[in-house]
């Protein structure tokens, strides 16, 4: 039987002797911040008490409904000063209604502790 001879590379005592060094590794360049742009000018909003009863009409219901104000849904609970959406969870705030009947109401329920 023939000899068999390995052909190729001679061993070193290192493995890794024949390796060139790895060039030293630099960290990625963070990306370049750029300036935001130009924004339009801010103008002082004057609310005068007119301004301010006009738009808190819009947010209340001159009557109660029997819908929800948001999404449209039926599944809704009449309390004294709010209807509460079931469905969506909005609760339209309705004109007029006593804040102090709805507060006696949450305790009574539980929805909120006596302070």
């Amino acid at each position: 039987m023939a000899e068999m001879r390995r052909t190729g590379k001679t061993r070193a005592g290192n493995a890794h002797a024949g390796r060139r060094p790895k060039a030293h590794h630099t960290p990625p360049k963070p990306p370049e911040v750029r300036a935001s742009p130009p924004r339009g000018r801010v103008v002082p909003l004057n609310i005068t008490p007119e301004r301010h009863l006009e738009r808190a009409s819009r947010k209340f219901l001159t009557e109660p409904s029997d819908r929800c104000v948001k999404c449209g849904s039926t599944f809704i609970v009449r309390e004294p000063a709010f209807i509460h959406c079931r469905y969506c969870g909005s609760m339209a705030r309705i004109a007029n209604a006593s804040l102090g009947v709805q507060e006696l109401f949450e305790l009574r329920l539980g929805l909120r502790l006596a302070s």
